[in-house]
Formats: C-alpha cells, structure tokens, sequence
C-alpha cells in the first residue's frame, strides 16, 4: 500500500510531456516521459527519473480513438488492468472505466465538476487571461465503484506551466486495486493534459 497522499506533477519539457508520482514522503513511485508523434500510444513507466528501471506499459488498442482502451502490463507481459475512456459520455464529463487484470470493471473514474471544462474552455480563448488558467481553474475526479461515495479524490493544485495533483484515498481500495487504479490515473491525466 502506498503512503497517500500522493503527488503527481505534470510537466512538458521539450514538448514532452512528463510525469511524476511521488508519495507522502517525496520518494518517487512512477515516472513516464511520453514520447510524441505517436498514432498509437505506447507509454513506459518507470521507477527512476534516468529512466533505467522500467515498471510497466500501458498500451493503447485503437489508434487515435476518442473510446480507445489502454491496458497495463509489466515487465514480463502480465496483465495488471486496464481503463476505458467512455467516449460519449466524456464529451460532457470525463468519464473512464478501470479494470482489472481480468477485464473486470472494478471503478469508475468521473469529473467532479464538468463546468470547470466549459470556463476552461472560454477563458482559454481570451488573450493573457488564458496564461493563468491552470493557477484559478482546478479540475477535480472521484473515483468511485457503484454509488458516489468516492473510494480516490484527485484534485489539481494551483501552478503556472505545469499541472501538479493531489491524490487522496477517503475509500478502502485493496493494495491489488491501487496499482490499476494510479495507472489509470497517470493515463487520464495524459488525456486530459489539455484542461486547466
């Protein structure tokens, strides 16, 4: 089990865009550095920053799909899970479905508040205004299995060029879900790097 809360910090370097997830202590759990101009994705996470120590892949089924699904494996090709960008019902409020190592739908990942997007959205198109988005406009997600009651809060912080997150754990996920669960996370922020 890891030691939440956990942080994740977006960056884009070099036009690429990279990830930290650290825990309540700093010490660094993932690191991805995705790479560009890809049609379909092909993303590793890694342990360490110099990027030596690969963890994980997570690969996407379609090429360039709005509903595409993105499965998560390890370093000797097991299958850990997978999320599933609900296509439809994202246009509105983003919306992904985790699943397990079995194909089994375990939670739901969905927006808090989908008018974040839209005053994104408006305030992005107005000169200098659109610079301070990502410092006044925070998305947030719950995590969530059957009802509302979230089992994972995640909320953007405050920052200006880079996107850092917040990961709280109100619910009781097992340690067999928790790693589906931050991949899911890692990849929807990727997604989603164009909000806020």
């Amino acid at each position: 089990m890891k030691n939440f809360p956990l942080n994740l910090s977006f960056k884009i370097v070099a036009l690429a865009p990279q990830i930290s997830l650290t825990d309540a202590n700093g010490r660094l759990l993932f690191y991805v550095k995705q790479k560009l101009f890809k049609l379909k994705e092909a993303i590793t996470v890694y342990a360490d920053e110099s990027q030596s120590q690969p963890l994980y892949y997570i690969n996407a089924n379609k090429i360039l799909d709005f509903s595409a699904a993105y499965t998560f494996t390890d370093t000797n090709g097991n299958t850990i899970g997978s999320v599933r960008r609900q296509g439809m019902k994202s246009l509105w409020k983003s919306h992904y479905a985790i699943h397990n190592h079995a194909d089994i739908h375990i939670l739901t990942i969905r927006e808090a508040n989908p008018w974040i997007k839209v005053l994104d959205s408006l305030v992005g198109e107005v000169p200098v205004l659109n610079l301070f988005t990502g410092y006044f406009l925070h998305p947030s997600y719950h995590i969530t299995r059957e009802g509302d009651t979230p089992e994972i809060i995640i909320e953007k912080q405050a920052a200006f060029f880079e996107g850092k997150f917040t990961i709280e754990k109100p619910g009781n996920i097992s340690e067999k879900e928790e790693l589906p669960v931050l991949l899911s996370i890692i990849m929807m922020v990727l997604l989603e790097r164009n909000r806020g």
